[in-house]
């Protein structure tokens, strides 16, 4: 879907304008993205895997649920939208604990200049992984895999397909963030 995004310059900060996605993306326009990491209970954290139509990245193992904050929508606003679209679940605005924006600013082979501020959040999965329900544009499969293996993963980046290898400082940061959810 080619939906408006507002623009930002390159510290994240907005410029007051707003544009269609494909064209932020070829002509490397910074703008900002609602991810979502879940964890649940018992020490796993969900991973998505990207679907096998997706531009970027596609069938990479990552983020819980990821997307575009829309023209006008708040960090959390988007991210409560995307969840809900990209799994079928439905969180409120306090049940997402900000982690932090992390710049990650990617060049791909298809020309595609993406240009993002991610705006990061943690929650905790209160459901059962049976019950979610992956939107097939976005989402081939879910997986959840325990903090050990996540772990393994961010120290062996980039095997089967697991997260961005130019990203495991930020991979990193978020396994810290949602092992002191713990404490």
């Amino acid at each position: 879907m080619d939906e408006y995004i507002d623009i930002v310059d390159e510290t994240g900060k907005p410029l007051g304008k707003s544009e269609l996605k494909s064209v932020i993306h070829q002509k490397g326009y910074y703008h900002h993205t609602a991810h979502v990491w879940f964890y649940t209970q018992d020490g796993n954290i969900l991973l998505s895997q990207r679907s096998a139509k997706k531009s970027i990245c596609p069938l990479m193992w990552d983020v819980s649920v990821a997307g575009h904050i829309d023209a006008g929508e708040t960090p959390k606003q988007a991210a409560i939208r995307e969840i809900k679209e990209e799994i079928g679940v439905t969180v409120l605005q306090s049940d997402l604990q900000p982690i932090g924006i992390f710049p990650c600013f990617q060049s791909y082979a298809n020309g595609i200049e993406d240009n993002e501020f991610h705006n990061t959040f943690k929650c905790l999965l209160s459901v059962p992984l049976s019950t979610l329900i992956p939107q097939e544009a976005e989402v081939e499969a879910l997986k959840l895999v325990s903090f050990k293996d996540f772990n393994w993963l961010i120290n062996n980046i980039g095997i089967d397909n697991h997260f961005v290898p130019s990203n495991k400082k930020y991979y990193e940061l978020v396994f810290q963030h949602i092992k002191q959810s713990f404490l």
